[in-house]
């Protein structure tokens, strides 16, 4: 159970409460993290604007699924639960390939992964345990695969990013929604 209860939604500032019901419309449930973080607004804001920011850009270099996939890679090597639960199963739905979680998040070496997919975490790895020792000899790996300059920058921030999010995961107990364990796992149910 987190260690922060969450607040009621009928208590929350209104344009938080309208965008976690436009969660719950879309997903059939709320993420966990909506509720967790919703009781500072103030950061619930900073922290979605940023989050969307990096994972919802339009020309991004990155595609959606490996986006998902260094969140996934690098929240491992954090050791956060719930966001490997979570983001692992969007990761699932984006690849359409059930196995690319669990593989990524054990060891993304071995997992079935194109090598760009793959020099992609090697920096995303670099940056999430060892960013001081970053040089400008890591770049011409990423260079031969057809990422940019601004590609990389992606990589750097949505790995940061995901540190913080690990961070406040794991220390309030934040704990994954049982729908993420499913989620790209099996065919979805179709309304009738």
């Amino acid at each position: 159970m987190n260690r922060y209860p969450a607040p009621d939604i009928k208590d929350l500032p209104e344009d938080i409460r309208v965008k976690i019901l436009e969660v719950q419309e879309k997903a059939g449930f709320v993420p966990q993290v909506f509720l967790t973080l919703a009781r500072r607004p103030a950061e619930w804001r900073a922290f979605f604007a940023y989050h969307d920011a990096l994972m919802l850009r339009e020309d991004s270099g990155l595609s959606k699924g490996e986006r998902e996939m260094i969140v996934t890679t690098t929240s491992a090597a954090n050791h956060c639960l719930y966001c490997v639960v979570a983001h692992g199963a969007i990761l699932r739905i984006y690849e359409k390939k059930p196995m690319v979680a669990d593989q990524v998040a054990v060891n993304y070496r071995k997992a079935d992964i194109s090598p760009r997919q793959r020099a992609i975490l090697d920096f995303a790895m670099k940056v999430c345990l060892h960013s001081d020792q970053v040089e400008e000899a890591d770049f011409p790996a990423l260079h031969a695969h057809g990422l940019n300059d601004e590609d990389i920058w992606d990589i750097a921030s949505i790995t940061a990013f995901f540190g913080l999010s690990n961070r406040i995961a794991s220390f309030s107990n934040m704990l994954p929604n049982p729908e993420f364990y499913l989620m790209g796992r099996v065919p979805k149910e179709k309304k009738t």
